[in-house]
């Protein structure tokens, strides 16, 4: 890939970005690692347990470190813009959210972390950004804007939080970033931003008020030649069924103007789509977290992760194709995913994309095995795939 002609506008997109507990813990400035969940209470434990299945994990490592072999990937590739979607705080305050399981933060002075993958867009609507309060929210506005990150999808008040991210694009063209975070994904209700407190740009559902001037704002909002993303977090962690309501509030962004759904909060990947020749996300997996060693969803495969390169045709934001990059967590950096595993990741993505018009192919690249996905012949079938 590599972008920027008039024929293909390319990105990079994926989905969570967990910097905090362990990823935290072996950066060069680690926060206190006390833990305020129920069965983990230090935050190096979460580095020994990647170690007890894929050996030694340095400590300090360099920011690039969590990232491994897919910086190199992603540069590579040549994307014209980069969204990441990042769950942890960027905070020093210790007050964690209460009534929460689960809890990421990192320290400030290693973003370099993130940093380090040059991201155009920090997506926030999601259901850890406020782990540590409004006072953490609002580290994390600060601590992003200074790096000269920009944010979407949560904010200072909900003018901010609604407001999308504009990207440059080659030809005077703009890439604008929504963001928006639906309950079913887990985030509070109370985490909503309103006009005198800062929060996420929340939808209770996808027929909600939200869901619905949110499609409103993408009519009103586009310009000639604008190319317009949605980063929805959305859906359960586990299970590879988009619930129907999901699936039609993508089909309802694409509608309004979308011309890609950026969907996230699975903890693996979920069903890509071809709507009316556009793309919809419905999962993307995680990308970078500190799961290795957790047990209890083997079948799911989480230690396996992907990168997306999403080519689209830049005179109307239709699908030219999805360049799927498949990787591995080992001891808590990202590698190449070997044969076997890239063979076990196509066979599902594909069974589980066929029923929403989307066709997975496998090459042989000199980097290594890759994933292609592209719109089928005749689209959509049904029904849907019952979950596996």
């Amino acid at each position: 890939m590599g972008g920027g002609g008039g024929g293909l506008t390319e990105l990079f997109l994926c989905g969570d970005v967990m910097l905090g507990r362990g990823i935290d813990q072996i950066l060069p400035h680690p926060l206190d690692p006390a833990l305020p969940e129920r069965y983990v209470h230090d935050a190096r434990d979460y580095v020994t347990l990647a170690e007890s299945v894929s050996g030694p994990v340095p400590r300090p490592t360099g920011p690039g470190y969590p990232w491994g072999e897919a910086l190199g990937l992603i540069d590579a590739a040549r994307p014209d813009a980069r969204v990441v979607n990042l769950e942890t705080a960027v905070t020093r305050d210790d007050a964690p959210a209460p009534d929460k399981a689960v809890h990421y933060r990192m320290d400030p002075a290693n973003l370099p972390a993130l940093a380090v993958v040059r991201p155009d867009v920090v997506v926030l609507a999601n259901n850890h950004v406020l782990d540590y309060g409004r006072r953490g929210l609002d580290d994390t506005l600060a601590a992003l804007a200074a790096a000269g990150l920009r944010t979407a999808g949560a904010g200072r008040d909900a003018e901010e939080a609604r407001r999308p991210a504009a990207v440059p694009l080659p030809g005077g063209r703009r890439l604008l970033v929504y963001a928006i975070g639906l309950a079913s994904s887990g985030v509070p209700r109370d985490w909503a931003a309103t006009a005198r407190r800062g929060g996420v740009h929340f939808a209770a559902g996808p027929h909600g008020p939200a869901a619905t001037r949110l499609a409103a704002r993408l009519r009103e909002a586009r310009r000639p030649g604008d190319l317009v993303l949605v980063s929805v977090h959305w859906g359960p962690n586990w299970g590879y069924t988009p619930a129907s309501a999901e699936v039609a509030f993508g089909h309802a962004l694409i509608d309004a103007g979308a011309d890609i759904v950026h969907g996230h909060s699975s903890h693996h990947p979920r069903p890509l789509e071809a709507y009316r020749g556009k793309l919809v996300l419905h999962g993307c997996g995680d990308l970078v977290n500190d799961y290795e060693g957790i047990t209890g969803q083997e079948r799911y495969r989480d230690d396996l992760r992907l990168l997306y390169l999403v080519g689209v045709h830049a005179e109307d934001g239709t699908l030219e194709e999805v360049r799927l990059v498949p990787l591995r967590s080992r001891s808590l950096r990202l590698e190449r995913a070997g044969e076997q595993d890239v063979e076990w990741l196509h066979d599902v993505l594909d069974r589980i994309s066929r029923p929403y018009g989307m066709r997975i192919t496998a090459t042989a690249e000199a980097d290594g095995p890759t994933l292609a996905a592209r719109p089928a012949p005749g689209g959509r079938t049904s029904p849907v795939p019952a979950d596996a």
